[in-house]
């Protein structure tokens, strides 16, 4: 089946329709990573996204994590889908291309440092002159506004403020951040979902945006803090402030991780009150169930102790397919602890194509995360891995601006653009 869709797709390539978001202009002249990862979510259900990049510098994903014959892997994934446009934004003669792009734009993604746009004369007001329609998507760390509005924001810095930190780690041990960006990733998902919610506002006739552009401004700080659960209105109307209880859960037991025979790990959760008794019945202790407080989950997490010792004992006696093979037959939720080798070799990651194949013209074929989701009608597509700098910029300013060879070939001589040709 999932051959039979592949190669359906690949015979109405030509069909705009297939693309959710055809004909959809976006330009995404963000950095570091949670806008150009919302833009690449656009474009891999067929956004027409043009990545703005400094013509000498490129953009710092190029340097940034491995690299392989001189790719960095993580641009190769983060900038697939777009065109490549090396433009300076701070000099006038490159604002001015932009604001010619902009005429023609849909979708404006950013995260320069707030007040930056508008000193190089292409602040909001400006862009909403030019296109009265343009959503102008600002992704900062701290928002358009407040007192840190101006500092440097990371999502590292999201993940400590937001209570992600503070909650993460074991009992003893220190506040702990995730080894990825997290943050930025979140922020990003909540990007590409309130553009497309702008998108649909202007068209629809119902709303006040009918036929308007407007602003979004994303504070990074703010989407993983949205995701945390109850904690402030548990605080609230509590005060309780939520404690590092490792892999441990203050609201169901048992719920950990679990070493096996093998030497490997395994997840175990219990978040249906029929799933712990279960659970408790496989290891060989149905007698807990009838303890008054089993019946509660957060009463259980109270006994995490004895119930993490009888759940334990019960695995580490057992290799992890045994495992696996007897929470399945008891229908109990478990799942062994992947690593990345783990993923690539995981029959339902194959089965779902989650993780699938690109051809690099560089690296040849590569393997990356495929599009978020399977939709029925309008399939997303990972057309092509992120392109050098300025491969793009004569053909965009060509076609879409007009362009004469000899304005091109001024501008490059000026380090306004950058061509991204070999002599």
């Amino acid at each position: 089946m999932k051959l039979l869709l592949k190669l359906l797709v690949a015979q109405l390539k030509w069909v705009d329709d297939l693309s959710a978001l055809h004909g959809l202009k976006v330009l995404d002249a963000a950095t570091l990573f949670a806008g150009p990862m919302a833009a690449t979510m656009l474009a891999d259900f067929g956004a027409d996204v043009i990545k703005i990049e400094h013509p000498l510098k490129g953009d710092p994903v190029r340097l940034h994590g491995h690299l392989k014959d001189g790719v960095a892997l993580y641009w190769a994934m983060l900038a697939r889908n777009k065109q490549t446009l090396a433009l300076d934004l701070g000099k006038p003669e490159g604002s001015e291309i932009f604001k010619k792009l902009i005429a023609e734009t849909d979708v404006f993604i950013e995260n320069f440092r707030p007040g930056t746009l508008e000193r190089w004369g292409i602040g909001p007001e400006e862009l909403f002159r030019i296109n009265p329609k343009l959503i102008i998507a600002r992704v900062t760390g701290f928002g358009q506004f407040g007192p840190y509005s101006g500092r440097a924001g990371f999502g590292t810095l999201a993940e400590s403020m937001s209570g992600f930190a503070a909650m993460t780690g074991e009992v003893d041990g220190p506040p702990t951040l995730p080894p990825f960006g997290l943050a930025d990733g979140i922020a990003a998902l909540a990007t590409s979902q309130a553009i497309l919610i702008a998108l649909a506002a202007q068209k629809n006739p119902e709303s006040e945006a009918f036929g308007k552009g407007q602003i979004i401004d994303l504070a990074i700080i703010e989407p993983i803090l949205a995701i945390l659960g109850p904690q402030p209105i548990v605080y609230d109307q509590l005060g309780i402030v939520q404690p590092r209880t490792g892999n441990r859960s203050v609201n169901v037991a048992p719920r950990n991780t679990y070493k096996t025979k093998d030497g490997k790990w395994v997840a175990v959760s219990t978040s249906a009150q029929s799933i712990a008794e279960r659970v408790m019945t496989l290891v060989g202790h149905p007698e807990v169930i009838s303890e008054p407080w089993f019946a509660s989950g957060g009463e259980r997490a109270k006994h995490a102790d004895l119930l993490d010792g009888f759940v334990s004992s019960w695995i580490a006696e057992r290799s992890t397919a045994e495992v696996i093979t007897a929470f399945e037959d008891a229908q109990a939720a478990v799942a062994q602890i992947y690593d990345i080798r783990d993923i690539m070799q995981d029959e339902q990651f194959q089965a779902l194509d989650t993780i699938t194949t690109v051809e690099d013209p560089t690296l040849g074929p590569v393997r990356m995360q495929n599009v978020l989701y399977r939709m029925s009608q309008t399939p997303g597509e990972i057309k092509w891995t992120g392109r050098n700098i300025g491969q793009n910029t004569r053909e965009i300013l060509e076609k879409r601006l007009n362009l004469t060879s000899e304005e091109i070939a001024d501008l490059a001589k000026s380090n306004i653009i950058n061509l991204g040709e070999k002599p």
